[in-house]
């Protein structure tokens, strides 16, 4: 009887064949936990604006195990010594580094669950899995929680220049169409080295840097922080909150008994339980797409109003201001829609909200992206540079907005 050939190839549009190395990581992709990422979609709601941006939190993760499989194959050639096991360690921490997102991540962190972040979610996935694997995932964690002595093997994994960001804006601008924010993450990984163990870019890789940052801003404004897709994942949230309210209240709703859980019990970092990480396993986009589809008939108004505004994508208007405006123009469209929808005064923040957006290519207060010259001197890129406007981009940029429905008639 012959064993099944884990060393697979896969074929990918942005990179041509990855290859899957050791057995570890095929029997890890293969597992549940990880294909569930395959039902969640990468940008979220950023379809609605974007109608090509339908690829998934799964062909990330694998993009991301490709880059990072491309980076240790250039420090080895460089002479940075890196081992097997630390090598497939790399692997699979990148690879599960996204592992704990939920269906539209960020609208769910912010109304059925509580101060928990999606990546201490992975970790808890990780530590879970490690169990199952018989602690072949220790020096993984180690790695992805930032306590490994090697400190560029940490950055690797999560810094300004990591291998989840060469993906994710090479792989989300092909998908979106938004040229703007396509990088050259190749000559980047060929530019990488080590020094006094922490990751630098050799001084010829300034200008890809440059480009990286650039690309970086502009994805954000084009795409991440979109004024429509924030406002529909902002609408998303309000509608979970509505839910989970009702639910709450002993209404019963139409949903998936994996989102029902959630509805139903308070979930937070404090009694996120093994029991939780296994109901949260069987969460992905469909639960609350299907659900969205049964609510927009629910006789709840607030509930099936925002429901069928986001599956039939009759979205609210949202308008950027000046901030010393905000609270005032916040009041005003408040008046106007509970005159206009006869909506009542404990219903109307349902209706009418608002945010602000930030944006922030490079981050000061982080650890920075090093340029390593010539010379043998090592400056941050901010340094490195003579592009003047790449400063700016340190620098954070906010933008305020107010959302409401669109037909508002504006009743003197």
């Amino acid at each position: 009887m012959t064993s099944e050939n884990k060393l697979k190839i896969l074929n990918d549009p942005i990179y041509g064949f990855i290859t899957i190395p050791t057995t570890l990581l095929y029997d890890l992709i293969q597992h549940r936990y990880f294909q569930r990422l395959r039902r969640i979609k990468q940008m979220g709601l950023s379809s609605l604006v974007y109608p090509g941006a339908e690829h998934t939190r799964f062909h990330h993760a694998l993009g991301c195990m490709h880059m990072m499989q491309k980076a240790v194959q250039v420090l080895r050639f460089k002479n940075v010594a890196i081992s097997k096991d630390e090598e497939e360690a790399l692997y699979i921490a990148i690879l599960l580094h996204d592992i704990g997102h939920g269906p539209f991540s960020h609208a769910m962190e912010h109304s059925i669950v509580e101060n928990i972040h999606h990546e201490e979610i992975s970790l808890l996935f990780m530590e879970a899995l490690n169990t199952e694997f018989n602690g072949k995932l220790s020096l993984a964690i180690e790695i992805f929680k930032g306590n490994y002595p090697r400190k560029f093997l940490i950055q690797l994994i999560s810094s300004q220049l990591d291998m989840d960001r060469m993906d994710y804006l090479k792989r989300d601008s092909f998908y979106s169409g938004v040229a703007e924010g396509n990088i050259n993450s190749e000559r980047l990984i060929q530019m990488i080295n080590v020094h006094n163990d922490v990751l630098v870019v050799e001084e010829k890789g300034v200008y890809s840097v440059e480009k990286f940052l650039v690309a970086r801003r502009l994805m954000y404004w084009q795409c991440y922080l979109h004024k429509t897709s924030v406002g529909a994942e902002l609408l998303l949230s309000k509608i979970l909150k509505r839910a989970k309210q009702l639910t709450l209240n002993g209404v019963d709703l139409q949903a998936s008994n994996a989102l029902t859980f959630f509805l139903q019990n308070s979930v937070s970092k404090a009694n996120f339980t093994n029991q939780i990480l296994e109901n949260f396993a069987l969460l992905d986009d469909a639960d609350v797409y299907t659900a969205l589809k049964n609510w927009q008939f629910h006789n709840d108004k607030v509930l099936s109003f925002l429901s069928s505004a986001i599956v039939n994508r009759k979205l609210f208007n949202v308008q950027l201001i000046p901030e010393n405006e905000v609270a005032g123009k916040l009041q005003q469209y408040k008046k106007w829609c509970k005159e206009t929808f006869l909506i009542n005064e404990n219903e109307i923040d349902y209706f009418v909200f608002g945010d602000k957006l930030k944006n922030q290519a490079y981050d000061l207060k982080a650890d920075p992206i090093i340029i390593y010259k010539k010379n043998n001197e090592i400056v941050d890129v901010l340094e490195a540079s003579d592009q003047y406007n790449l400063k700016a981009l340190a620098e954070p940029v906010y933008k305020y907005f107010i959302c409401y429905p669109k037909g508002l008639a504006k009743v003197n």
